[in-house]
């Protein structure tokens, strides 16, 4: 079980986000750009929520309001689940089973460092059982 800084490595630093007076038009560009399902809502250095492709759907397009005039900040999730940098990947997913939510902000000290995706984790796995697979199959064939 590796921690989750190990994931973020992956991800280069960048922190994709929006700001709670964007428009939810805005953020949809910005989650089609970087082919992302989430995005951080940060209010300066602060983590004020997530914006996601579910609040979306149920928040906007469900309730019949105009992604062009609605903001950020009237839809987004507030309640976070957040993790450290030193969470395990099992840990991770069993807090995203249990909360029934894709996406979860690292955050160290306050600071936030990113953000993990339940696709980041299936990859991750998906990467550890080739590999042991590969390991095995050269143990039987030696």
């Amino acid at each position: 079980m590796k921690p989750v800084a190990e994931l973020l490595k992956k991800h280069d630093g960048t922190l994709w986000h929006v700001t709670p007076a964007d428009t939810v038009y805005v953020a949809l560009e910005r989650l089609a750009t970087h082919e992302a399902g989430a995005l951080l809502v940060m209010d300066g250095q602060r983590l004020a929520g997530v914006f996601s492709e579910r609040d979306y759907t149920r928040k906007v397009v469900l309730a019949g309001r105009n992604s062009r005039a609605t903001l950020v900040s009237e839809i987004m999730t507030r309640e976070l689940v957040t993790v450290s940098p030193r969470t395990g990947t099992h840990e991770c997913m069993t807090l995203m089973s249990e909360k029934r939510v894709r996406h979860l902000p690292v955050v160290d000290r306050g600071t936030v460092l990113g953000m993990i995706s339940i696709r980041d984790l299936m990859n991750d796995i998906i990467a550890e059982h080739e590999s042991t697979i590969a390991h095995l199959e050269s143990y039987i064939q030696s």
